[in-house]
């Protein structure tokens, strides 16, 4: 599995922008233009040693028009699916961008507390997906960066995108789709 952090805290001497365009860099994904939303997610989930599974939704009102979930062995993208398909496709590539960032998330409640509400997710996922700065933190900043950078990378921006759920996350689409949870309510992406 390939870590994506440079240094302690994931820091490198440099701006923002040097230190995302690095991180894309090492990437290595093929030129220019040439890229599907998918390719990206396979050759990241390669890279990462996880599967990428990207999960279309109608997410309730007020909620992120995207999420990140990292499950014990693979990491779904889910995004709101009434949103236009180029916004659609920088949702994605936003919290993919966390994936490649490996952005942690800061506790919003405890374990005990997660099992005791939500009894039927690992608190450890309940953490990953609502425990994340948002607003216009270094952390969003840079996950919005490099979605945008790995973006320039996109060749295909199709508008007729039909996104499916794959079988594998057809529970964790239900249960997200039912999770109408305050403290989702106001949050960015």
């Amino acid at each position: 599995m390939v870590r994506w952090r440079f240094g302690p805290g994931g820091k490198r001497p440099g701006g923002i922008r040097e230190q995302c365009e690095e991180r894309v860099r090492a990437l290595g994904l093929p030129a220019r233009g040439t890229l599907t939303i998918d390719e990206v997610c396979a050759h990241i989930s390669s890279l990462h040693g996880r599967p990428i599974h990207l999960i279309p939704l109608d997410l309730p009102l007020g909620s992120p028009d995207g999420l990140w979930v990292s499950a014990e062995a693979q990491d779904y993208v889910v995004f709101e699916q009434r949103l236009a398909p180029v916004h659609q496709h920088q949702v994605i590539l936003h919290e993919i961008g966390h994936v490649v960032c490996d952005h942690d998330a800061a506790p919003v409640m405890t374990a005990d507390s997660s099992r005791l509400l939500l009894p039927s997710l690992d608190p450890e996922m309940v953490r990953r997906v609502l425990g994340r700065e948002h607003e216009h933190s270094e952390v969003e900043l840079e996950a919005e960066l490099v979605g945008s950078l790995i973006g320039r990378q996109i060749g295909t921006w199709t508008a007729q995108r039909t996104w499916t759920v794959p079988p594998e996350a057809r529970e964790l689409a239900a249960r997200l789709a039912a999770l109408e949870s305050p403290t989702l309510r106001g949050r960015d992406e």
